[in-house]
């Protein structure tokens, strides 16, 4: 499958931390009827994710809530415990990014973005993209090429809103 505008992202059940510890939820309930920001990433605490990637998010959060976006998620090949601690630390939880593991890189792998770089220990990890889905359609897609943190950041998808 290939990310494109008017397509749509294939189901997909992520596990996230809860006030009772991990929990699962499906993509569709995450987007049936609402405005969502869902980007994705190669790790948490590794270097662009965590100094480029996720800030640009926090830094536009609040746009994107202007435009009617109901809640913004980052899709990491990542557990809950993991995410939920990066999130603490990158400001992102506070500013209300919900951080989702793609435990097993399942969604990754349909959407054909797995991304691998052994000389730095990234096996199956997620190729950087961001999308703005409308009742789970895509309306507005950047996808980076391998190993580039430029087009699927915040400011740039805020452009496209």
């Amino acid at each position: 499958m290939t990310i494109e505008v008017g397509g749509q992202l294939p189901e997909a059940t992520f596990v996230r931390m809860g006030a009772e510890g991990p929990e699962l939820v499906k993509l569709s309930e995450l987007t049936k009827g609402r405005k969502v920001v869902l980007f994705a990433l190669p790790g948490a605490y590794t270097g662009p994710c965590s100094t480029i990637h996720v800030p640009s998010f926090v830094r536009t959060a609040a746009d994107f809530r202007a435009k009617g976006v109901k809640d913004i998620y980052c899709v990491s090949v990542n557990d809950p415990f993991v995410l939920k601690a990066w999130g603490e630390a990158t400001g992102g939880t506070a500013a209300g990014i919900t951080f989702l593991g793609d435990a097993d890189g399942s969604f990754t792998r349909a959407l054909k973005m797995e991304f691998t770089a052994p000389q730095i220990g990234l096996h199956g990890r997620s190729n950087r993209y961001a999308v703005v889905l409308d009742d789970g359609k895509i309306v507005a897609a950047n996808v980076d090429k391998p190993g580039v943190c430029d087009i699927s950041v915040g400011e740039a998808l805020l452009q496209k809103v």
